[in-house]
C-alpha cells in the first residue's frame, strides 16, 4: 500500500522554501544531499523539466535595482548548476517553456511564434511555427511523434481557431492535422488525452452578453488527430466547471450547468454514454487506472464526493470532506488525499488519506501558527500498480467514515408544518440515468432528442420521395389501396389535406403547391365534371 506523501515533484518545494533565504537549493529527497545551489534572491517561480534535467526560474522583469529590465527567465542544467540560457520574459502568463515527456523537444512562445528546440540545445532554434497572434499552445503527452495544439484568438469579426500539428510538419493550414474555428472565446483551455489522439478545448468568455451567467460563457470543442472535429452538445445551460479525460483515452467526463450541476460521460464521437444526473459538484477525477470516477463539490460547496464504478456505473460511496482545497489520487488507484491548504484557507490546515470506499485511514493537522501549502503523492512509473477489483464494503479504519448525510430542500417557516410536496423543492433534481423510473439503462434526454431528430429527418425524406408531383396532381392523383378502390376525387382531396397539414406544421411549401391549395375547389370541380 502506497501511503507516502511527497511535497511537489522531486525538488521544487525545497527550492521554494530556500528562496526565502536569498538562494535556491536543490535537495535530493532520498538522502537530503544538496544537488545544486543558486544565488537567486528574487526568484518567484520555479519549474522542473519532466526528467529533472533542467530547472527553470523566473523573477520579476523590472525591480528597484534594475528598472530598465533584465533577463529574468533563466534555464539551468540541474545537476551541474550551469546556466544554459537567460531570456527576457515580461509576462507571467506562459512564462515557462514546455517539454515533451522524453525531453527531446522543448517549446517556447515568443511574440507571434513558437520556437522549438531539440535535445535541450537552447542555443539553436530547430524549428518555428509562425502564426498571427498565437496566444496559447499545448504539447501532447507520451512518446514521439510529438503533436502541438495552437490557439489563435479571433479579431475584427474573424473567429478564433485551434489547429493541431505534428512535429516537425508545421507549415500552415495544409499541414494541420485538424482545424476548429469558433466564436465567443476570450481564452481557451486545451487538454490532450493520454494517447495524444484528441484534444478538448474549453472556450470561455469573460462576460455573458445575455446576462444569464456570472461566470461568462463556456463551450466545449473536440479535435481529433484524424481530422474530426465537433462541438460537444451539453444538456443543461450554464458554466462548464470541469472536463476530465479517462486514462483509457476513449471517453471524457464533463461537469456543467447551473447548480445543481450535471455530469455526463461522452465517447470520442461526442455522444453521451452515461448521465449521472444533477448534484452539488464542480470537479471530476478519474483514478490512474481509469476504473473509478470521483465527482466532487469543493470550494464554495460542502465537499461532497461521489465515488463511481465507471464499468458498471454503480455508486461505491458518498463521503464528505468539507473545506477541502486539494484532491488527488494515489498512483495505486485505491486511495485519495484531500487537503486544506494556504493561501486558499489559512485555518484548519491539514490533510486526510481516504480509501475510495469512504473510510478515513489517516488524518494530520498542522501545528498552531503554521500553514500547509501543498501536498502531492510520491510519483511512480506508469504500470507499477495494476487495476484491482472494486470493493463496495467500507475498508476497516479506526477513524471511521464520513458519509454525506441526506439533504433536504430549504422550506420557509410558513410551510414547515405542511407535508412536503414536489413543488416545494428549490431545484429540480435528476437521478443518475440507471436509477430513474422506467427501463434500466434507458437513454439520456439528449440521446433521445437526437434520436427523435434523426427519425424526423428520415420520415421527411421518405415523405418527399412518396409525395406526388404537384404539376400533375390534377391529372394523376396519388395511388391508393386497390382493395378499398377509392375514387380519384377522394385521392386528390386527401392530397390537398396533406399539403394543408404540412403548411400548418410550419413546413415551407413550393410556390406551385401554394397555388394548387388556392385553386382546390376549382380543381376538384373540374375533376368531377371530367368523371361525369
Amino acid at each position: 500500500m502506497c501511503l507516502n506523501l511527497w511535497i511537489n515533484s522531486l525538488f521544487a518545494c525545497f527550492c521554494f522554501l530556500s528562496s526565502f533565504f536569498f538562494r535556491v537549493s536543490v535537495v535530493k529527497c532520498s538522502d537530503s544531499s544538496i544537488v545544486s545551489t543558486f544565488d537567486l534572491p528574487k526568484t518567484a517561480l520555479l519549474e522542473l523539466s519532466p526528467l529533472n534535467n533542467v530547472l527553470v526560474t523566473w523573477q520579476p522583469y523590472k525591480t528597484k535595482d534594475c528598472p530598465q529590465g533584465e533577463a529574468n527567465l533563466q534555464i539551468w542544467q540541474l545537476h551541474s548548476g550551469q546556466l544554459m540560457k537567460a531570456l527576457y520574459q515580461k509576462k507571467v502568463e506562459s512564462w515557462c517553456p514546455c517539454w515533451s515527456d522524453d525531453e527531446t523537444i522543448c517549446v517556447r512562445s515568443v511574440n507571434n511564434e513558437l520556437h522549438f528546440y531539440e535535445n535541450n540545445d537552447l542555443n539553436t532554434i530547430a524549428n518555428k511555427l509562425h502564426m498571427q497572434k498565437v496566444s496559447d499552445f499545448a504539447l501532447s503527452p507520451g512518446a514521439q511523434p510529438c503533436k502541438v495544439a495552437v490557439y489563435v484568438p479571433g479579431s475584427k469579426g474573424a473567429p478564433a481557431f485551434v489547429r493541431l500539428y505534428q512535429y516537425p510538419s508545421l507549415g500552415g493550414t495544409s499541414a494541420a492535422l485538424a482545424n476548429k474555428s469558433f466564436f465567443k472565446a476570450d481564452k481557451v483551455c486545451m487538454q490532450w488525452n493520454k494517447k495524444a489522439s484528441a484534444v478538448l478545448v474549453t472556450a470561455s468568455t469573460e462576460v455573458d452578453k445575455t446576462g444569464a451567467s456570472y461566470y461568462g460563457e463556456q463551450t466545449l470543442h473536440y479535435l481529433g488527430a484524424n481530422g474530426e472535429t465537433a462541438l460537444v452538445q451539453l444538456a443543461k445551460n450554464g458554466p462548464i466547471y470541469d472536463v476530465a479525460w479517462s486514462p483509457n483515452s476513449s471517453e471524457f467526463c464533463v461537469v456543467y450547468g447551473f447548480m445543481p450541476a450535471k455530469a455526463t460521460i461522452f465517447n470520442l464521437k461526442c455522444d453521451p454514454v452515461f448521465d449521472f444526473g444533477t448534484g452539488p459538484r464542480n470537479a471530476s477525477y478519474y483514478s490512474p487506472q481509469g476504473h473509478i470516477l470521483v465527482l466532487a463539490g469543493f470550494g464554495n460547496l460542502r465537499g461532497q464526493m461521489e465515488v463511481w464504478d465507471v464499468k458498471k456505473y454503480k455508486q461505491v460511496s458518498k463521503p464528505q470532506a468539507p473545506d477541502s482545497t486539494h484532491f488527488s489520487w494515489c498512483p495505486d488507484g485505491e486511495h485519495v488525499v484531500t487537503a486544506t491548504c494556504s493561501p486558499r484557507l489559512r485555518v484548519s490546515n491539514g490533510y486526510k488519506i481516504w480509501h475510495y470506499t469512504g473510510s478515513v485511514l489517516h488524518k494530520w493537522e498542522v501545528a498552531a501558527n503554521s500553514e500547509l501549502w501543498e501536498v502531492q503523492w510520491q510519483p511512480f512509473p506508469e504500470g507499477t500498480f495494476p487495476e484491482r477489483p472494486i470493493k463496495y464494503q467500507a475498508a476497516p479504519s479506526d477513524l471511521g467514515s464520513t458519509q454525506a448525510p441526506p439533504t433536504q430542500a430549504y422550506r420557509p417557516p410558513a410551510l414547515r408544518h405542511l407535508p412536503a410536496t414536489a413543488s416545494s423543492k428549490l431545484h429540480e433534481e435528476e437521478l443518475p440515468q440507471n436509477m430513474r423510473p422506467g427501463v434500466p439503462g434507458e437513454k439520456s434526454k439528449s440521446a433521445l432528442k437526437n434520436q427523435k431528430k434523426r427519425e424526423a429527418k428520415k420520415a421527411a425524406r421518405q415523405e418527399t420521395r412518396s409525395e406526388p408531383s404537384s404539376e400533375h396532381a390534377h391529372s394523376r392523383p396519388p395511388a391508393t389501396d386497390s382493395q378499398s378502390e377509392p375514387s380519384s376525387g377522394k385521392c386528390l382531396h386527401d392530397w390537398f389535406e396533406c399539403l394543408k397539414e404540412q403548411q400548418a406544421s410550419g413546413k415551407v411549401l413550393q410556390k406551385n403547391q401554394l397555388d394548387k391549395i388556392q385553386k382546390e375547389e376549382q380543381l376538384l370541380k373540374e375533376l368531377e365534371e371530367l368523371q361525369i
